[in-house]
């Protein structure tokens, strides 16, 4: 990871396409960012992509034991 220290109006260059400009702190609450990059790149927050993924592993966990259920040989419940 590298650590770096900005001050507001700084930027940080990734690759040819993404620049990151400190906007301002806002002390305990953090810092605001922006974030220059191409459409086609996806920039989410970190909980919403766990958020999100976590949902999809529920959903296939779901459908596939519902797949299963049928399968000759289960246990049926009553």
């Amino acid at each position: 990871m590298l650590v770096l220290t900005r001050k507001p109006g700084e930027k940080i260059m990734i690759g040819d396409e993404i620049v990151i400009t400190f906007l301002e702190s806002r002390g305990s609450e953090g810092i605001r960012i922006g974030i220059d990059a191409p459409r086609h790149l996806a920039i989410k927050r970190e909980e919403i992509f766990e958020a999100v993924a976590g949902a999809n592993l529920e959903a296939a966990q779901a459908a596939a034991g519902g797949i299963l259920k049928g399968l000759p040989g289960q246990a049926h419940q009553l």
